[in-house]
């Protein structure tokens, strides 16, 4: 695809809701996804002096977590006929039935300095009850859209009985300029596009960075010495090294083990391109494959003992998987096309990839063994997808015809649902989500 091009050169399925009005509430997420659950989130209720813009804040980033899934839909504040004042009070479900809504969120927040603490409950309306028990997380007023980005998760994961994704952050490449002056920089932001901080400031390319499983470092491949190499990155400090420098060699499409103590990447040597996995620390790199062929864009399964991989050893790009520790690959890909950047879910039980068949690229799901292949979006350039950590959601890079060469960021479903544009200032490509902060 592009990237290799560049380097180179030089679950089930999202699906219906089904919510029982008489029971606790619950989205059972199986097939597919036919109405939005309607739900209520007030203003939480500042209970300190100089809380209540950051009350508002929070219950509008909960509502745009919740709503951007495409599973929840908000009933807007003018329809209230309750109003949440105190967050002790005895709820009135009998206003929320009124305008139908099936969920309810209540909160409160206090403020103490630069301290905030963050109450919050959900109820069942139609069950007349509370969901669980109420929670409460403590942080600073500077972190109050993490906040927010918790209590988001929390309801969602009670609602749903899936894990969230909202508490996450997402590193990618910046893009600015003209097409024929291109800077590229290392960007990190919250998944929603908020807080965006950059970290590296040069004017070298720079491509493919990757998330360790703890989220405080990032792989990434840089041309600054003339040549692609792999370097690894401290989001906290911005401190970076080189990982693979041997002289002759190119060093491109790194990616970290499950446990974050080594690095699978590809290595060019004598004008073969191979996958290798090296120690985090250093040390020699191990070869994997050895084939006349490109093999590149590696990733590991969840538990690390399966690799899958794209290679044009059968005369066209497809996609392979192998034992973690190399043996003879496997062939998994056989429809029409070429297929690329494979990536596997953190659930373990699906494999993303970029498709191209009939001058349209396609981001795709399959099984682990290459069966129910299902294309989620058709587009000019569509390409390089990455999961959220709870293995429901793929972001990607889309570039669109007539563009200049600029690229965005999309978001999908793996049902192909709640196709949209991520908020990012500017041109974005090669993102790749953290684990849940």
């Amino acid at each position: 695809m592009r990237l290799l091009a560049i380097l180179l050169m030089g679950l089930t399925v999202l699906g219906q809701m089904s919510y029982a009005q008489s029971g606790p509430l619950r989205i059972e997420i199986t097939d597919g996804v036919v109405e939005p659950l309607p739900y209520a989130v007030p203003d939480f209720v500042a209970e300190s002096a100089g809380a209540d813009k950051l009350a508002a804040d929070l219950s509008r980033v909960i509502a745009a977590d919740l709503s951007g899934t495409g599973l929840f839909r908000e009933i807007p504040a003018k329809a209230h006929i309750s109003q949440i004042t105190n967050f002790a009070s005895p709820v009135q479900y009998s206003d929320w039935k009124a305008i139908n809504a099936q969920a309810l969120i209540t909160g409160a927040v206090t403020v103490s300095g630069d301290s905030l603490e963050v109450k919050f409950r959900v109820y069942d309306v139609f069950a007349g009850q509370e969901l669980g028990n109420g929670l409460r997380f403590k942080g600073t007023t500077d972190g109050w859209r993490r906040m927010a980005h918790k209590v988001a998760d929390a309801v969602y994961s009670r609602i749903t009985g899936e894990g969230g994704y909202f508490d996450s952050r997402v590193v990618f490449v910046s893009e600015t300029g003209p097409k024929n002056d291109r800077r590229k920089r290392l960007a990190v932001m919250d998944y929603d596009g908020a807080n965006l901080q950059y970290l590296t400031d040069s004017n070298a390319i720079v491509l493919a960075p990757r998330f360790s499983p703890s989220g405080d470092r990032v792989l990434y491949t840089s041309y600054e010495t003339g040549f692609p190499r792999v370097f690894v990155l401290d989001v906290g400090s911005v401190k970076r090294k080189v990982l693979q420098d041997q002289e002759g060699t190119m060093s491109f499409a790194p990616r970290f083990s499950p446990d974050g103590n080594s690095v699978l990447m590809s290595i060019t040597q004598n004008g073969n391109t191979d996958i290798y996995s090296m120690p985090i620390n250093g040390g020699q790199p191990r070869r994997l494959t050895s084939s006349p062929s490109i093999d590149t864009a590696p990733s590991y399964s969840p538990d690390g003992k399966q690799i899958v991989f794209e290679s044009d050893r059968s005369g066209n790009q497809q996609l392979y998987v192998m034992p973690a520790s190399g043996g003879e690959p496997k062939r998994i890909s056989f429809g029409q096309g070429r297929y690329g950047t494979p990536v596997w879910s953190p659930r373990g039980d699906l494999i993303a990839f970029t498709k191209q068949n009939k001058g349209r690229f396609h981001i795709g799901v399959m099984r682990t063994d290459g069966s129910e292949e299902r294309l989620l979006t058709a587009s000019f350039l569509d390409e390089g997808p990455t999961w959220a950590p709870n293995g429901r959601v793929i972001m990607f890079t889309r570039e669109t015809q007539g563009s200049d060469g600029s690229a965005s960021l999309y978001s999908v479903d793996v049902s192909g649902r709640n196709l949209k544009k991520v908020p990012v200032q500017g041109g974005a490509s090669d993102p790749a989500w953290s684990p849940l902060q």
